[in-house]
């Protein structure tokens, strides 16, 4: 994997969990531009997906086995769009809080995928 990948990813997702939080704490819902910062970092996590399934096919194999590297992969790509639709249906602060919290969980999600390769 490229770990310069996995930090951007990483980073991008705190970034987000940040900035919904600060939303959430001044009782504020989801906007459109917080929807913008989700998709940045849903394109981060796809790319990563590509980049993996790219590793994987070229020969290189994760420490602690190719179905779990998938299952993480698939993993981080779907947290925030879920968490983004979970946002558009509680129309309140708790709809930032719950992309926070996602945000937060994607960057967990990334540490154990580092791990998960090898790194």
């Amino acid at each position: 994997m490229l770990d310069a990948l996995t930090i951007a990813t990483s980073v991008a997702a705190l970034a987000l969990a940040a900035w919904c939080g600060f939303a959430a704490f001044r009782d504020q819902p989801t906007k459109d531009w917080h929807f913008i910062g989700m998709a940045v970092v849903t394109l981060l996590t796809v790319v990563q997906l590509i980049v993996g399934i790219v590793q994987l096919t070229g020969g290189n194999d994760p420490e602690q086995g190719t179905t779990l590297f998938v299952a993480y992969l698939i993993g981080t790509v779907c947290a925030i769009p879920a968490v983004a639709f979970m946002s558009l249906a509680e129309r309140s602060r708790w709809g930032s809080a719950t992309v926070a919290a996602g945000a937060v969980v994607l960057a967990v999600l990334e540490v154990r995928l580092y791990d998960i390769w090898g790194g």
